[in-house]
Order: C-alpha cells, then structure tokens, then sequence
C-alpha cells in the first residue's frame, strides 16, 4: 500500500476535519429537529407535526440542485480550493444566526421562514463541501491508496453527525440552554474555513488549466487544444448511473433516523431528548460501519464491497415492514435501525472510481449537482411520500419507495462495473 507524502497526509487532514465540522453544522439542526420544531413552527396534530418535520428536514435540501450549479461554476472555473472555503464560510453563518433566533412565541411565523432560510443556506453550502472534499482527493491522491483517503470524508460526515448528536444529547440531558449547540457549530465553522486556505489547489485542475494556458500561447490564432479539453462531452448514462446510486443514501438515513425516530415518539411515547439519546447510538453504528468499509478498501476492490453492502441492503429493506409491525419495544427498534444503516448501500468507498469518468472542467459541475438533485428529490419523496403511504398501506407503503431505489442503485452499479471492464482491457492492451 503506497504511502502518502507530507502534502497528501495535510490535505487528507484538512479536508477530513472541515468536512467534519460542515456536517456537524449541518446536522444539528436535524437530529434537534424533534425538540427544535416545536420552538420554531407553530404546535399542530400528529399529522400536520408529520408534515412539519418533512417541511423543515427538506428546506435543506430543495435549493441544493442550485447550490450545486453555483459551486459547480466556481469549482470548475476558479478552482476546488477557493469553493471549500467558501462553503465552510456559509455554514457559520447560518449557525450564527440560528443561535441568536427568536422562537415563533417570541416573534411569530417568522421564526419559522427564517430557520427554513437557514437551513436551505446549509443545505447549498454543504453541496459545494462534500463534492468539492472528494474531487480535491481524489485529484490528488493515485490509486489505490486514493480509495480509503477518499472514503475517510464519508467517515468525517458520519463523524460530524454522531458529534452534533452526541452535543444535542449533553445539551438536552442536562437541560441546557439549546442556543450553546449552536454557538460551537458556528465557531467550529470558522475554524474550518480559516484551516483550509492553506490548501493548494488540486494536480490534475492546476495542469489542466497550465496546458490550455500554453496552448493559448502557442496558437493565438488556430484551434487549439483547449477546445478538446474544455468542450469534452459527459456521457449522460454515466451520469444517470451516478445518480441512480446517489439516490440509496438518503432514503436509507431518512428512515433509520426520522421515520423510526417518529415511530419512537408517537408509538412507544419516547421524549424528544430520548429519541435524540438512541439516534446518537445509531450513529456510532453508522461510524463503525465506515470504519470497517474503509478498512476493507485497502484489501479488497471497492465495487466489490458496493456489491456486498447492496445484496445485504435489500435483503433487510424487504423484510423491513415485516419487523415494523412485529417490533414491541424501543430496543428492538434500535436493532433495525442499525442494521439498515449499517448496510445502507451507498457510494463510498468507490466514489472517486465513479468521478474519474466525468471530464476535469464539466467534473465538478456535473457530479455536484447529480448529488445534489438526488438528495433534493429523493428527500421530498421520502419524507412526504411516507406521511400519505404509511397511512394508506401501514408500514408496508415504505416499499414503494425503497424497492424501487434499491433496484435504480443496482442499475447504476452494473453500468460502473462496465465501465471499470473496458478501462481494465483498454490498459491491458497498453
């Protein structure tokens, strides 16, 4: 296994801890969402509390697709490093004024349209964040060590949502005042952003640039190669293959945190801070299972481990009504929603296998926004979808849903495996 040189260790630090602290931010919200909601968005029944959660968990993600286009932009124009930064910057922000916000007691329904706005800040900022954490590593970094260095960011995801769970936890349990939580996420915010100016900017988006700079200088007047490198064309099929797969995750997150976190609130009566207390259990099974993924793609090929990881995924998202229905106490809860984490069949750790097939200048724009629009839609489906097929079909509407995501996810993974074939036999032949 190669080692990483003193530049590639700084950077995989660097943009492991910001996105830690983005995903911290952004997840605070969320997971005191049971508690927070109540504070800002006026009190209602069972059903209108139902569609108020999936109001406030979607304003994050509506306005990412746009988010994406922005930081897709400056990524691909200005560079990955200066988008980063930028993101870590927002997030503050919105953190900030969360903390200082009037409850909807004290000012009305405006509390709610500005924590809505907030929260549709984070969601565009932690869409340049992510995208932009990956590309930079996997731009950086060779294989095969360039797998695990880019999976860790999925680990600091995880890892910042267990630390928001784990703050909201102390905070509730011990009857703080919820604003502090807030305090520290944007201070950890700032932090960040000033961190990751020390970043250079990526090899193959600085030699990208340098060759259609000397090109331009060589040939002021004639075609020259720039127009190749600049104008090369996406292949729409990949692009819905990578969209299919990124369409698994947030379906799988919704329901171990939000619909069983419901069913923990109005089927077994657990508080807000209770629900919280088992989230944040949840999550360091979250944590140990990338930590075990990470692991595995310094040994074994990581489509390999996608393909494991989806047969399991759809054997437990099958006979997940079947254990809905049967499951009498929060414990036992507790196990499936463990397991439906645990094996939740997402991209890493192959994600920079999947980017390496979308051209350098069209990379960031591209691969942004299919994450994005895939977490926005997948997100309104899910949470509102949910509301109405639970109450039609019980617990058996959830697969409608999950079935036919878990088939789109198969899909894009057979046409990522093509592609990696042809790869293979073109560089045999070399």
């Amino acid at each position: 296994m190669p080692r990483l040189n003193k530049e590639q260790g700084e950077a995989v630090a660097l943009l492991s801890i910001g996105t830690f602290l983005e995903y911290f931010d952004l997840m605070l919200y969320i997971h005191m969402a049971v508690l927070l909601n109540e504070l800002f968005f006026p009190k209602t029944d069972a059903h209108t509390a139902g569609l108020l959660t999936a109001f406030a968990f979607c304003s994050t993600y509506l306005l990412r697709p746009i988010g994406a286009l922005v930081f897709g932009y400056i990524g691909d124009n200005l560079g990955r490093k200066v988008t980063v930064v930028i993101t870590t910057t927002m997030m503050s922000f919105s953190c900030l004024t969360m903390a200082n916000l009037p409850t909807y007691a004290q000012i009305g329904i405006a509390a709610s349209w500005i924590v809505t706005m907030c929260r549709i800040v984070q969601g565009m900022s932690s869409m340049g964040e992510i995208s932009g954490a990956q590309l930079y590593l996997s731009e950086t970094i060779k294989p095969p060590a360039r797998y695990p260095a880019v999976a860790l960011l999925a680990l600091a995801v995880s890892l910042g949502t267990s630390a928001a769970l784990g703050l909201a936890s102390f905070v509730t349990s011990f009857g703080l005042d919820w604003r502090l939580a807030f305090w520290v996420g944007a201070t950890i915010a700032v932090v960040g952003a000033v961190a990751r100016t020390k970043l250079r900017e990526t090899p193959d988006f600085a030699d990208a640039k340098r060759r259609i700079k000397d090109a331009k200088k060589r040939r002021k007047f004639e075609p020259f190669e720039s127009d190749s490198i600049q104008q090369e064309k996406v292949n729409q099929k990949t692009s819905l293959a990578l969209f299919l797969m990124d369409c698994m995750w947030p379906v799988c997150f919704y329901f171990s945190y939000v619909y069983c976190g419901n069913i923990l609130k109005h089927s077994f009566d657990l508080t807000p801070e209770q629900i919280i207390h088992q989230n944040f259990i949840v999550s360091l099974v979250q944590i140990a299972s990338l930590l075990l993924f990470v692991f595995l793609s310094y040994k074994v090929y990581p489509l390999i481990i996608l393909k494991v990881k989806l047969i399991i995924s759809a054997i437990i998202i099958v006979t997940c009504p079947y254990w809905l229905n049967n499951i009498t106490d929060p414990f036992y809860l507790f196990f499936l929603q463990s397991a439906v984490i645990f094996f939740a069949a997402d991209a890493a750790p192959a994600t920079s296998i999947f980017y390496k097939h979308f051209p350098v200048f069209k990379r960031f724009t591209y691969i942004s926004f299919t994450y994005a629009l895939s977490r926005a839609l997948t997100y309104v489906i899910t949470s509102f979808g949910l509301v109405y097929l639970t109450e039609s079909f019980g617990n058996w509407g959830i697969l409608i849903i999950m079935v036919p995501v878990c088939v789109g996810y198969t899909i894009g993974l057979r046409h990522f495996e093509n592609l990696d074939r042809i790869d293979s036999h073109e560089q045999n032949k070399i």
